[in-house]
């Protein structure tokens, strides 16, 4: 006789393998296909959106769950239960309408954004995202009056499950409170050094294969996924099928790099996964922070590490041709140049908080209601005028349409990036703890013990695990943001 459980992991399974096909398509929506083919596909993806839904709505599968609870199961069946719950009842509080036309005016949204970023059109960008944040209210409505919480902390608790604003403010405010000086003492300090530039032109074929052979130093599995091109950066696909894109400038090299690095993280997150849970919610990766955790573990605190730079630049120099501003010190310094920008995807490391927390400010009043879409240009200069010192008035290309988060109306995303910043820093120390020698073993090119410890303390466990129990049982403590200062503190003023 099928048990509950049995049931239950069958039709998660079935719910897995939709997916897979959403993700790839998703994939191929962002990078291969034709403009032509953008309203077929949203509308495609959207009914077998609907499709998920109604299978993981269905009344029998909240009676299989009740059931479930009462059976005999091990430590691991027992957390994917508890995943199986979570997501019925996320999804429970939804009526398909909803999650079809929200769906599809995303589809439509970052479509439409492709053509109108480049031409700074804010008016055109601006109808579309305006019925993307009504549709993102009505869920956040139903989801807070369901767990009674402010509308946006139940958005947030969609990507980081647990997380609330009052503790992003607490942990934002005192990031607030010491990053601005920083900042400003390390500009200072690094305006005193000299920094050759390198001379392009670089081709993006050359960029390509630096990438792809940088991605194999870094232990990505090409026989489960490959390295393409979007507008926008991104790790798609699935653990067997992982699909990473960057974007190429043929006048500069770093940018294109650093990109592959970071989507290589969130790759070899993936791709560590637990195979034996894969087609399970517990088999999935544990939160979106603890997922850019791994991507700027590989490249902030790996892959801008003076050892690991120096080790891969033989493969740059091969690949793009040695020139002076490619001599080992002035490569270092180029990689942890520190210089404020307008693009958030291209920040150095500590500039990138202050622009993740203008996107949580400004995204949180909008799904309060506080603010409306024609609010945010302005909101947004304010903001980089107060902490970076940037004017973006009338520069909405470089400025609130810079990126896609928001055309599919994933509000309560941004600040698990600046959340990921901290768990890294917070890993990164335990690895060098458990590895006393590791300095001397990133310059002879040794990274295997670091990706045995990623994948022993963080990838094997998938979802097993709430989020702060994980990093307890990895670090010793739950989230402590000091690591991240010291970090900061270490690699900009001391080296």
């Amino acid at each position: 006789m099928t048990t509950a459980y049995q049931q239950l992991s069958a039709t998660f399974q079935r719910l897995s393998r939709f997916g897979h096909l959403m993700a790839v398509a998703g994939w191929d929506m962002q990078t291969m296909m034709p403009a032509g083919g953008s309203q077929a596909r949203g509308e495609a993806l959207a009914e077998m959106g609907v499709l998920r839904h109604e299978i993981l709505t269905d009344a029998r599968v909240g009676e299989l769950i009740k059931a479930a609870e009462q059976a005999d199961l091990n430590d691991v069946e027992r957390a994917n239960l508890r995943e199986m719950q979570r997501a019925w009842q996320q999804a429970s509080l939804l009526p398909a309408s909803l999650v079809e036309a929200k769906s599809l005016a995303g589809s439509r949204c970052e479509h439409a954004w492709r053509e109108q970023r480049p031409a700074n059109d804010w008016q055109g960008f601006a109808a579309n995202l305006k019925e993307v944040v009504r549709l993102s209210r009505e869920e956040a409505q139903l989801r807070a009056e369901a767990n009674n919480t402010s509308r946006y902390d139940a958005l947030l608790d969609l990507y980081e499950p647990g997380m609330t604003s009052a503790r992003l403010d607490a942990t934002f405010g005192e990031l607030k409170s010491w990053l601005p000086d920083l900042l400003q003492r390390v500009v200072e300090k690094q305006a005193q050094e000299k920094v050759e530039q390198p001379q392009g032109p670089f081709a993006i074929a050359a960029q390509r294969e630096l990438g792809l052979s940088v991605m194999t130093t870094l232990g990505f599995d090409f026989r489960h996924g490959r390295l393409d091109v979007s507008a926008h950066p991104f790790c798609g696909g699935v653990p067997e099928d992982v699909r990473i894109t960057t974007r190429y400038n043929q006048d500069e090299f770093l940018s294109a790099l650093m990109g592959v690095i970071h989507e290589t993280g969130h790759a070899r997150y993936e791709q560590g996964l637990p195979q034996q849970w894969r087609s399970q919610p517990v088999g999935l990766a544990r939160s979106t922070a603890i997922h850019e955790s791994q991507s700027l573990f590989m490249e902030m605190q790996l892959g801008r590490s003076r050892e690991f730079l120096q080790r891969i630049l033989p493969q740059v120099c091969d690949k793009l041709g040695a020139q002076p501003a490619l001599q080992p010190e002035n490569f270092v310094r180029l990689t942890q140049r520190v210089k404020p920008g307008f693009i958030r995807v291209d920040a150095d490391e500590l500039s990138y908080p202050a622009h993740v927390i203008l996107r949580f400010e400004i995204e949180r009043a909008l799904i309060e209601g506080e603010i409306e879409v024609e609010d945010i240009p302005a909101l947004w200069d304010e903001k980089m005028q107060q902490t970076l010192g940037l004017d973006t008035r009338g520069n909405y290309r470089d400025g609130c349409m810079q990126d896609i988060h928001w055309t599919d109306g994933a509000f309560g995303y941004f600040p698990t990036y600046t959340l990921g910043a901290m768990y890294a820093a917070q890993l990164f120390q335990a690895v060098k703890k458990a590895l006393p020698d590791l300095s001397d073993r990133l310059q002879h090119g040794e990274l295997q013990p670091v990706f045995d410890w990623l994948q022993q303390n963080i990838w094997q466990h998938g979802s097993r695990f709430p989020t702060e129990q994980l990093l307890i049982n990895a670090t010793g403590e739950a989230l402590n943001p000091r690591f991240f200062r010291q970090h900061l503190e270490q690699r900009y003023l001391n080296r």
